[in-house]
């Protein structure tokens, strides 16, 4: 049964039945207050005119004076065109702008407005003209935050869309790249736009990434979340399945593999579909430095992956069940350091991890000086104070420092958050069985990382057969570039092989 207070779903096409005039366009903008028109005479003649209409603050207010207005009120030659040849003159090159669109439909007007148009009324006409004349204020080109450039490109994506792909065309000037639009939401009206390389990336893979967006009947693109989960489809995972980046360079590298590149207008970065698990452990600095090093952080990665999701459980269960596994002097140091302690190995090692996560959370929360002064005070109450009131001990401290500061080193954040939340179901499960309750929580986690897929192909593909694929390079190392040969082996190209 349908909520009383629900309103009809559909998306209502044309947005506006009502025909094309003035008079029906200053309906739809009522209310409005940076809604303009400007009526002209043109070339001073009073017999003829045209009415402008644009948004305040949409458009730019040079472009329609020097481009519209001026040809308008000035140019002699309109006087000459015959009555029923000025419309034809108008759009084909009166006017000094680089588009002029005919219009017969009053949902298109809005739209174009919307989007820094100025339209075009004359007297007696059903259509009209409008010229994009959008304004270029945003924010400028600066480097990354999330992914600091110490040897490349500095870099990064901002929150005009067309400033972005004009990034990456600069980046990457393959007349074969593919830049397709779509509107997103019935409210924001957001511009997203799918990125391909042709003959590279897999038709197939385009495809269901641009049926999914025409799918999507929303009402607005505001937040990243608005597009990952509703394309990916994997809602009962905290993973995430869709890489994203603030550099153009590394959007570049992804196209080159044969991978669909995402940008939305308004959000600052690009997604990269399909995404696989070995996506989330590499930076942008991979392909920079030295393979050796390369593939040594590479490993450290997936190292400090691992402890940070097992040394909580770990200690749990060899403390609390599985004693003998510790070697004698170090036991007896946990033995003597918590003989003061009240509270029991579990809630020491969950409080912790539960104060760390607050610490955290208030640091990023609070602007950056106050953040600082927090994260340093909590630092010292939960670090040397509870160790000298012995609310813990000092190897559960050790322990959990050095599980939350491994999974810093995670490149992709989505990523480390997911290994934070099963870090703390792993620690339950280790205080419910010990090691074997641990050994299952890991079996079911890479049961469930097994199940997962995004556009067809599986979450751990770079390291089974699940793409039908075969690798020509490894995935836990880098190995000397002029040696990879082919494409990564967990996409679908058509054309597999990158270099001679």
């Amino acid at each position: 049964m349908p909520h009383r207070d629900g309103g009809p779903h559909p998306r209502k096409d044309p947005r506006y039945d009502m025909p094309l005039s003035l008079e029906n366009l200053e309906e739809v903008f009522s209310g409005c207050v940076d809604y303009m028109e400007r009526r002209v005479y043109l070339n001073g003649d009073r017999e003829r005119t045209t009415t402008v209409c644009y948004l305040l603050g949409m458009t730019r207010n040079e472009r329609v004076s020097d481009y519209i207005l001026r040809p308008l009120a000035q140019d002699p030659a309109l006087s000459r065109v015959p009555e029923g040849e000025l419309f034809s003159h108008l759009q084909y090159g009166a006017l000094y702008n680089l588009a002029a669109l005919r219009r017969d439909k009053l949902d298109d007007v809005v739209n174009d407005l919307i989007l820094g148009s100025c339209a075009l009324f004359f007297p007696g006409r059903q259509d009209v003209l409008t010229f994009p004349v959008p304004t270029e204020e945003k924010r400028g080109v600066g480097e990354p935050d999330n992914e600091p450039a110490l040897k490349g490109s500095r870099e990064s994506f901002v929150e005009s869309i067309r400033t972005n792909t004009a990034m990456v065309r600069r980046h990457l000037k393959a007349p074969d790249l593919k830049i397709r639009e779509h509107i997103v939401g019935r409210q924001s009206r957001t511009m997203v736009d799918v990125l391909y390389l042709e003959g590279i990336a897999d038709p197939e893979t385009v495809e269901r990434v641009e049926s999914r967006l025409d799918e999507l009947d929303i009402d607005g693109v505001e937040a990243a979340g608005n597009l990952e989960e509703y394309l990916t489809g994997n809602l009962a995972t905290p993973f995430p399945t869709m890489a994203f980046t603030q550099r153009p360079d590394r959007l570049c590298q992804a196209l080159l593999e044969g991978r669909v590149g995402l940008m939305a207008d308004g959000l600052p970065l690009a997604w990269m579909a399909p995404g696989t698990i070995d996506q989330f452990f590499r930076t942008s600095q991979d392909r920079a430095y030295h393979w050796l090093a390369a593939s040594a952080l590479s490993l450290i990665r997936y190292l400090c992956a691992a402890l940070t999701l097992l040394l909580p459980g770990l200690y749990i269960a060899l403390v609390t069940f599985h004693p003998e596994a510790i070697p004698s002097k170090l036991a007896l140091s946990i033995v003597a350091a918590k003989q003061e302690v009240p509270f029991s190995t579990v809630f020491e090692v969950l409080i912790m991890l539960l104060a760390f996560e607050v610490i955290q959370e208030a640091g990023l929360r609070l602007p950056g000086p106050i953040g600082a002064t927090v994260s340093i005070l909590g630092g010292l109450v939960v670090g040397n104070a509870a160790v000298e009131a012995h609310i813990v001990s000092p190897a559960v401290l050790i322990a959990v420092a050095i599980a939350g500061v491994a999974g810093y080193t995670q490149p992709s954040q989505d990523f480390g958050n997911a290994l934070r939340l099963w870090r703390f179901l792993l620690a339950i499960l280790a205080s419910l069985g010990g090691l074997f309750a641990l050994a299952l929580g890991c079996a079911a986690l890479i049961y469930h990382l097994a199940g997962l897929e995004t556009f067809g192909v599986p979450y751990l593909a770079p390291f089974t057969t699940g793409s039908q694929n075969l690798r020509g390079h490894p995935s836990l190392i880098r190995l000397p570039l002029p040696l990879l040969k082919w494409r990564d082996g967990a996409v679908h190209t058509k054309n597999r092989r990158n270099q001679k």
